[in-house]
């Protein structure tokens, strides 16, 4: 599939209670659910509880939105104590725009706040090893493969 830019006009913001049905939507769709670890069949209220019970300090969910609809999701949580430096990603793409930029436009937005906004030195993610075009994204931003979980 062709990789394309960023589309201008991609609004990124934070997730609200009026999104809880849209974001179930988007995490019940296969190739977003088969990316990610979460488990099928999300209601809307799953999604609602999950908003509300974002850990203090992390950009509990924000998401990609093209003309009223979302098209992607993702968290940044810092990690504490003495891992406090670092914190950890997610990210998700609705089936449709997979290769058109919104996972750029997700992952640009959450480094610029783990750098501007929380002082994080480092970001961490768990990706599938046959997510050739996920890790792909990662690697433009400069992440690097650390290891391989067997059997994970």
């Amino acid at each position: 599939m062709p990789r394309h830019p960023t589309p201008a006009n991609l609004v990124i913001r934070a997730a609200g209670a009026q999104d809880s049905e849209g974001l179930a939507a988007l995490v019940n769709l296969p190739g977003f659910r088969d990316g990610t670890m979460q488990l099928p069949y999300r209601t809307a209220e799953e999604a609602r509880t999950k908003q509300a019970n974002a850990p203090h300090g992390s950009v509990g969910l924000i998401i990609a939105e093209l003309e009223g609809a979302i098209v992607g999701s993702a968290s940044l949580t810092p990690f504490s104590g003495r891992r406090a430096h670092a914190g950890g990603i997610g990210i998700g793409v609705h089936d449709d725009w997979c290769g058109h930029g919104i996972g750029q436009g997700l992952l640009a937005a959450l480094i610029d706040v783990a750098d501007k906004w929380l002082g994080l030195r480092r970001l961490e993610l768990t990706v599938y090893a046959d997510n050739i075009a996920a890790i792909g994204l990662y690697q433009k931003f400069g992440f690097e493969i650390e290891g391989m979980h067997r059997a994970y």
